[in-house]
């Protein structure tokens, strides 16, 4: 096992057992390379590390501002765990250098990709969790989050719903998502729209507001809540 001592410094996290630290760093392509390694990526602890991350930040959020309205919660969180936020966390921890690759991706600049990162961050958010349990998962999310959630506080509703999605589904699928305005209300000098953001024939998301263009970034928004990201 590589010597991961470095990394739980940066981390501030001691783990009990570094094998959980270990599996969150093996990327799928470095399975893919080695079949018979008797290995498992961590898509599997990305996917938990996603709702313990979900979970905390909602709290984090719930706790620190008393006032804040339910809606302007939900924006804030999706901002916090978004890929680009995760990312910019894993990039800070020197993550990327620690990842398992195979050697197509290591080649393509695969330490450096924003998606590899994210998933990374959230893969040792739940290493952290299995390893130490919440209260420690807590206190370190809570520290690698605040930076950001400072930033995105002082840039109030400014978060791109629409360009983080468009650059989501385009990573995902080679194509963009498109906006259909699927029904009109209210008096015309009041009208509120709805959309759907669709990817083929799947909803992605629905959205209202008072133009099509606030309908088309709720649609974005609802979106990105419920895609993994």
């Amino acid at each position: 096992m590589r010597d991961l001592s470095s990394l739980q410094k940066i981390l501030g996290v001691p783990f009990n057992d570094p094998s959980f630290l270990e599996h969150a760093l093996i990327h799928t392509s470095y399975v893919n390379e080695n079949p018979d390694a008797g290995i498992t990526s961590n898509e599997r602890l990305e996917f938990l590390g996603d709702a313990v991350l979900g979970l905390v930040s909602a709290e984090a959020l719930y706790q620190k501002y008393p006032d804040m309205a339910e809606g302007q919660m939900t924006r804030f969180r999706a901002a916090l765990v978004r890929r680009e936020a995760l990312a910019a966390m894993a990039k800070a921890r020197k993550i990327g250098e620690f990842l398992h690759l195979g050697k197509g991706e290591e080649s393509g600049g695969g330490r450096r990709r924003p998606a590899n990162l994210a998933s990374a961050m959230e893969a040792v958010i739940a290493a952290i969790y299995l390893d130490r349990g919440l209260e420690t998962t807590r206190d370190f999310i809570v520290r690698s989050i605040t930076p950001e959630l400072e930033k995105i506080i002082g840039h109030g509703d400014s978060v791109d719903y629409k360009s983080d999605l468009q650059e989501l589904i385009q990573a995902r699928e080679g194509q963009r998502p498109e906006y259909y305005l699927v029904g009109t209300a209210g008096p015309d000098h009041d009208p509120s729209f709805t959309v759907e953001v669709r990817f083929g024939d799947h909803v992605l998301g629905r959205g209202s507001g008072r133009s099509k263009k606030a309908a088309e970034v709720e649609a974005a928004r609802a979106a990105l809540e419920k895609l993994p990201g």
